[in-house]
């Protein structure tokens, strides 16, 4: 038979899907934990109750399996993410980040601190517009002066207010992450140090509100540890009841270069945010989400940082002091296994399977 010169007639249109289910549409709403772990719940158990490790933020896909029972849309992990985040036995801290780019309200403060166990605690960033030196334009270059920088009253109503407020009890730590100081003030630290010390003197007492809670200070200019200049920063700090946020970023020294000046503030608490691994250098943080993401295994063990950081948790929770470490998935590749392998190590080694 003889082709048709004008081909076959076009099919019918598709009939248009049906719509999903009730059922189907509430399901895709929350985010569900992964299934309990045995041995994750028996590692948790052996760990110190002062201890609380953590992540920096909650909204990572490629923890399925790990945390989340599947995988879930980054956008509905950021609203509804929180609350199966807290159920993992092993995370009882998470570093809130969203707060440096924009002011959190002390209702949206609330709304996370309902997700999470009575026992959970924060590690809170204080708004960049109140920590960064410079007016920074899309680019992120500096653009001009920031006349709010370490502005007392601003970070009080901005910041430490509405997350007491908000987070109440479950503040652990409230951190003013100096941003990269312009040329001009790293050579007159002795005034920025200062004008941080007006701002620490200011806020209110976070004993009465939150027992476990205390401001610490973070910084990304190695300059800060110069000798002597360290020694009126670690005065400055016990003057206002602070404590230093050991930065473990490829800027700053390791962290047993850190160190000293938490041992001059003792008693006290330790707050740590590991950040970035040093083999990607200062400026490193595009380099290392392009080969980590998915961020859902290991790549690079910094075992260096978790022996010394095991040490230092142990001694400093077993003298009876509060531990906050938050781990960023760009120290290690992943950091629910990078806390896993923390809590290995306070408790003994690895739990068998």
């Amino acid at each position: 038979m003889q082709d048709d010169l004008f081909g076959d007639p076009p099919p019918p249109p598709a009939p248009p899907a049906p719509s999903p289910a009730p059922a189907a549409r509430k399901s895709l709403a929350r985010v569900n934990p992964a299934p309990p772990d045995p041995v994750l719940q028996a590692l948790a158990a052996a760990l110190p109750a002062r201890v609380r490790l953590g992540s920096s933020s909650w909204t990572y896909p490629g923890w399925a399996g790990l945390v989340w029972d599947t995988e879930y849309p980054d956008a509905l992990l950021s609203k509804e993410g929180l609350r199966a985040y807290g159920q993992h036995p092993l995370m009882r801290s998470v570093s809130v980040d969203r707060s440096f780019y924009r002011p959190l309200t002390q209702d949206q403060y609330a709304r996370y601190a309902a997700q999470v166990p009575d026992d959970f605690r924060f590690v809170v960033k204080a708004p960049s517009h109140v920590t960064d030196a410079l007016v920074r334009g899309e680019d992120g270059r500096g653009v001009q002066p920031n006349p709010a920088f370490l502005d007392p009253a601003l970070a009080t109503q901005d910041f430490v207010a509405p997350a007491l407020a908000g987070l109440g009890h479950k503040v652990g730590a409230l951190v003013f992450q100096l941003s990269p100081l312009p040329r001009h003030l790293l050579h007159n630290l002795p005034l920025v140090l200062q004008r941080l010390r007006k701002l620490l003197l200011a806020q209110p007492p976070l004993a009465p509100t939150a027992p476990d809670g205390v401001l610490a200070v973070e910084v990304r200019d190695p300059q800060w540890l110069d000798e002597p200049f360290v020694h009126e920063l670690a005065a400055v700090l016990r003057e206002a009841g602070a404590t230093w946020c050991l930065c473990l970023h490829a800027k700053m020294p390791r962290l047993r270069d850190q160190l000293p000046l938490l041992r001059a503030l003792w008693p006290g608490p330790m707050v740590c945010r590991w950040n970035l691994n040093p083999l990607h250098g200062a400026y490193g943080y595009e380099d290392a989400q392009r080969e980590y993401s998915p961020y859902d295994r290991i790549h690079d063990v910094d075992q260096d940082t978790r022996e010394l950081l095991v040490r230092t948790m142990a001694g400093i929770a077993g003298a009876g002091q509060n531990v906050f470490v938050t781990i960023s998935n760009k120290a290690e590749g992943c950091a629910p296994l990078s806390v896993r392998a923390l809590a290995e190590g306070l408790a003994g080694g690895p739990h068998p399977k």
